[in-house]
């Protein structure tokens, strides 16, 4: 056998080629990122034909409505996030709403227990807020008109489309589809479920949209679609009605902004909390170096998990809509009470969540979901999350018209102080109440540098949004990857109750065993959010698709 001397080994070990970063993909004019293949095409179609990014988010979500029927949707809601190039933004809220019938107590039983009702079937669906948003979106910041950026899912759900793998899987194995008479007939063929590769067509989804594209936006909600799903509601005992569809408005709020060292940070308002997560978790960790340790380290997933503990606590206690609750922000990001949470950590070891309470604020008074990121030529950014809240959402498809209802309703504090489906406590601030919108952890977030866009990201995944979204930010601006590499990174996510501390098993065995040293009771698991970004380059848009999903990313 032939032997090797130590020389040989160290020329061996120098020699060898490191492992680079997933590059992202690069272009220079226009980028979208988004979950699915068709939607991207979509938009880039969009912005290579002249239209702006506002355009591209339009013709996106509503592609995602039907070739990513687990989240992307015209029965759900979320948010638009925009900045123009110009240096104004703004935050379209077309969130899921209660009922006029919607009261406190609705989804207890006689025992005081909460039922499924909130997570399925007809209850648990909110008034739905898609359309509305994305034609305010539209309207007032577009420049094509309502019937081109319809038509690209007309087509996608007339002609169909090829099913991916990931679909397929989706499709066969979701529970809930196959509950509900008209969600297994279309999604799971009933029983003859679709293969990877086969042509997935939706015709009632086809002539609910071209309803739509034909008459106006207000048509869902006024006209023949509103009419059926009203109808559809009543025989099947759900709380959505005609009066609920007709009053329903999107929002336009004023976005929160921040800055953390030299940049910017524009991103979410309530009644998201996740907007307000990312500037109070990044000013406690700013000045703590906690980056010294490098990026994936024991020590800096240590001192990024405390200041996670510490805003999930705040959170259970003083988030809500903030047209029903007032939401002390500036005491949440008071610089005296950033300090306060700073100095509560211990650099070495974790702090039960026993011990962590929302703090005191008086004294400072002065999973399934989807997003998608897009730059155009002009410098004009958006960032959208919208959802039907789990995956698939109540599992009902409305009677005749093709498209999923949300089961948002579990958003709300079903019964204040107990968790919700995502393990989340939540106070009396999330109370159930007529016309009222449920708490978010969508977290849709641009970053500026020099006054200009630099970053943009978002995720679906329920409470893990939040922390997600802090971690690619975090990987680009304090550990200076790039954009691809920072959204594949590992990532962790504590919020707080349960005491539990979520690893991805991308994650070293010596770096998991270190944090269970520190305290922490570890849990591994396959994938922590999703994220879709874009970093505005040198002369290059830089789209970064996350690996942990079949995203893409497409440029001109």
């Amino acid at each position: 056998m032939r032997s090797f001397s130590a020389y040989t080994l160290l020329f061996c070990l120098v020699a060898a080629p490191m492992l680079e970063a997933r590059q992202p993909v690069r272009a220079r004019h226009g980028m979208v990122v988004s979950r699915e293949t068709h939607a991207t095409d979509a938009g880039a179609a969009v912005l290579e034909s002249g239209g702006n990014a506002i355009d591209a988010a339009v013709a996106v979500g509503l592609a995602l409505a039907v070739t990513h029927p687990s989240a992307g949707n015209l029965g759900g809601g979320g948010f638009m996030l925009i900045r123009f190039a110009d240096g104004r933004s703004t935050f379209i809220d077309f969130r899921e709403r209660g009922t006029k019938s919607a009261t406190r107590d609705m989804y207890l039983d006689k025992n005081g227990k909460p039922t499924q009702d909130s997570t399925e079937g007809y209850r648990a669906s909110g008034i739905p807020g898609t359309i509305a948003g994305m034609a305010l979106a539209r309207e007032k910041y577009g420049k094509k008109s309502w019937k081109e950026l319809v038509e690209p899912a007309i087509k996608l759900a007339s002609n169909g489309f090829p099913v991916s793998y990931g679909l397929a899987n989706t499709l066969r194995n979701n529970q809930k589809l196959s509950r509900f008479p008209e969600s297994k007939r279309i999604f799971q063929r009933d029983g003859k479920y679709y293969e990877m590769g086969e042509v997935f067509q939706q015709p009632d989804l086809a002539a609910t949209l071209t309803r739509i594209r034909d008459n106006g936006p207000r048509e869902f909600y006024e006209g023949k679609t509103a009419q059926m799903l009203a109808a559809d509601m009543k025989a099947h005992g759900g709380e959505i009605t005609l009066e609920d569809l007709k009053n329903y408005k999107a929002i336009e709020r004023k976005p929160l902004e921040g800055k953390y060292k030299e940049y910017g940070i524009v991103t979410a308002p309530p009644p998201s909390s996740g907007g307000l997560g990312i500037l109070q978790m990044m000013s406690v960790l700013e000045g703590t170096g906690y980056e010294k340790s490098g990026a994936g380290s024991a020590q800096t997933l240590h001192m990024e998990a405390e200041a996670m503990r510490r805003y999930f606590a705040d959170r259970s206690e003083y988030l809500g809509d903030p047209d029903f609750f007032k939401v002390p922000s500036k005491q949440l990001l008071n610089p005296k009470y950033i300090e306060k949470l700073r100095g509560s950590i211990d650099p070495v070891k974790a702090t039960p969540s026993s011990e962590v309470k929302p703090g005191n604020l008086s004294v400072y008074e002065s999973m399934e979901t989807t997003h998608y990121s897009i730059v155009d030529s002009e410098g004009n950014a958006v960032a959208v999350t919208y959802t039907l809240n789990g995956g698939y959402g109540s599992g009902v498809t409305a009677t005749g018209l093709g498209f999923l209802l949300n089961n948002e309703m579990d958003d709300f504090a079903v019964k204040p102080g107990e968790a919700n489906m995502f393990g989340l406590i939540q106070g009396e601030a999330n109370a159930i109440a007529p016309n009222k919108t449920p708490l978010s952890s969508m977290t849709p977030t641009i970053i500026t540098k020099d006054g200009k866009v630099y970053l943009v990201v978002g995720s679906p995944g329920g409470p893990t949004i939040i922390n997600a979204v802090l971690q690619v930010i975090l990987n680009v601006l304090d550990f200076n990857m790039n954009v691809q590499e920072a959204v594949d990174h590992t990532r962790i996510h504590h919020q707080w109750m349960p005491d539990t501390l979520s690893i991805e098993k991308t994650a070293s065995p010596d770096t998991i065993e270190m944090l269970k040293q520190r305290g922490y009771q570890v849990r591994v698991t396959a994938g922590i959010g999703e994220v879709a970004a874009i970093r505005v380059g040198d002369g290059f848009l830089e789209g970064a698709a996350d690996g942990r999903v079949e995203a893409t990313a497409k440029g001109y």
